[in-house]
């Protein structure tokens, strides 16, 4: 049976004011999952009336009833992941490992948010007046908007909301199309049980049409005094430019041109099964993933047989399968996109080592390429499937120049067994996030995440997402009269 979902607003389930919807589709069997309502630029209206008469009683609710919501909300999640598994695989085809790990890791994120609606917000600063007062105080900013994608769709759909709503902001949630309910409805349902009041969150669903014209209408509304994105730099872009023409702040979090380094300290199969899993992991679709293997010369040609006789072997197929690693990509069209990138390498002068071909359906083999010039597209270009590029390098300088060849900046591991030695290349990296032992794919709710260059701006996590969605005042307070010229 299919499932249908209304828009969220004021608490209530309501159709769009058109009466339109919008299919939501199973990419590995091609069937309907869900149909939800399709909003317009008049529903965006209605969401944002509510979230904003909302405003003022969420921001004077009091720390500790705030944070029990949050609490409460971890726990839910915690107890309903094969729900999310199942619309995981639904709509965006995720196995259940990704379904375990999204869902583990946002019940983190509701925990850490909860715990900073009670840490310190503010500072006592030295005040020039005698006996005057200083406070740097930070404040709830208004009205969110927040997008969240469907790649991680449990992991960034709290993302998008949780921070904001433990700073006291009241949020409007744009999902995307092809995960409306994982990144979503199903979150806000959560939150909803967990004992949301009506109007902090409310979540406007869309037919992919019409997605330019809800994202507009929802950051150029005044009562808007935030925007919170994760998604592709292509639309990173114009979500910025928006943003930027209502002078309203943005966390942009975009994505990826990541290297994995294997550096000649190495150890060769922990290397191999490290960066295995930092490409492969939801079948490459994570802001994450690394697209190049860079590995010193000395290590290169045990390590290219090994990685790609393990890539090789990869379970493939249903996300419904448990073992299954790489399943399908969200959508046919994506997986086609990646096959062109594949074909275009190739006809420059690429060499596939595994995989390639057409694919089946949503489905494209892993992987694994050497040998791509500069000229092709994937040479630059984020993959965002399941295929790397596997490159040798001299010496610690050509590792660094080519790791930082790219315009984004999000992430980078490098596999050593001498600490000093990686850290050393780690302060070379123009990223935001650097992993020293490890492959690039890493979240930890309480560490600054986000990225550099066209990877994006501003940071989540901890302190650093509370921050974001703040507004930082300064108070005084004469505690005796002034003396004035006049």
């Amino acid at each position: 049976m299919t499932l249908h979902r209304e828009l969220l607003i004021g608490g209530k389930d309501v159709p769009a004011a058109s009466g339109r919807t919008a299919q939501d589709v199973n990419p590995y069997t091609g069937e309907v999952y869900a149909t939800v309502a399709a909003a317009g630029a008049g529903d965006v209206t209605r969401a944002v009336d509510a979230a904003d008469a909302a405003f003022e009683e969420w921001a004077a609710v009091s720390p500790f009833a705030r944070r029990k919501i949050l609490l409460d909300a971890a726990d839910l999640l915690e107890s309903r992941s094969e729900q999310a598994a199942a619309h995981m695989a639904g709509e965006a085809g995720g196995t259940r490992p990704w379904a375990g790990f999204n869902v583990a890791l946002a019940a983190q994120m509701f925990r850490e948010a909860a715990s900073a609606v009670t840490a310190p917000r503010g500072e006592v600063l030295t005040a020039q007046e005698p006996g005057a007062l200083g406070l740097a105080v930070r404040e709830p900013v208004g009205v969110v908007a927040a997008f969240s994608p469907w790649n991680a769709p449990v992991i960034l759909g709290v993302r998008a909301v949780a921070a904001p709503l433990a700073a006291g902001n009241t949020v409007v949630l744009k999902p995307s199309e092809d995960a409306p309910v994982s990144c979503g409805l199903f979150i806000a349902d959560i939150l909803r049980e967990a004992g949301l009041p009506d109007g902090v969150l409310n979540v406007v669903t869309n037919d992919p049409a019409d997605a330019a014209e809800v994202a507009e209408a929802l950051i150029a509304d005044p009562r808007v005094r935030s925007v919170n994105f994760t998604g592709s730099t292509e639309v990173g872009r114009i979500i910025g430019i928006h943003a930027a023409t209502h002078l309203k702040p943005a966390v942009l979090e975009l994505g990826g041109k990541n290297a994995i380094i294997v550096l000649e300290d190495a150890d060769l199969d922990y290397a191999v099964d490290a960066a295995a899993f930092g490409v492969f992991m939801n079948s490459g679709q994570i802001c994450m993933s690394g697209d190049r293997i860079l590995v010193h010369a000395s290590l290169a040609e045990e390590f290219t047989r090994k990685f790609t006789a393990k890539v090789a072997a990869l379970p493939s197929g249903s996300p419904e399968e448990p073992h299954t690693v790489v399943g399908p990509l969200v959508t046919p069209a994506a997986a086609r996109r990646v096959a062109a990138l594949v074909e275009d390498a190739v006809a420059k002068g690429a060499t596939v080592l595994t995989g390639g071909g057409e694919p089946e359906g949503s489905v494209y083999p892993a992987t694994v390429l050497t040998d791509v010039p500069r000229e092709a597209e994937l040479y630059h270009g984020e993959a965002f499937g399941p295929v790397c590029v596997v490159t040798a390098f001299a010496d610690d300088d050509e590792a660094v120049a080519l790791a930082n060849d790219t315009d984004n900046g999000l992430t980078c591991g490098i596999i050593t067994e001498n600490g000093t030695h990686g850290l050393t290349v780690a302060r070379r990296i123009r990223t935001g996030i650097v992993h020293v032992g490890d492959q690039s794919v890493a979240d930890e709710p309480q560490a600054p995440f986000g990225g550099f260059k066209a990877s994006g701006y501003g940071r989540f996590g901890g302190r650093w997402g509370i921050e974001a969605f703040s507004n930082t005042r300064w108070v005084t307070l004469a505690t005796q009269h002034a003396h004035y010229p006049f």
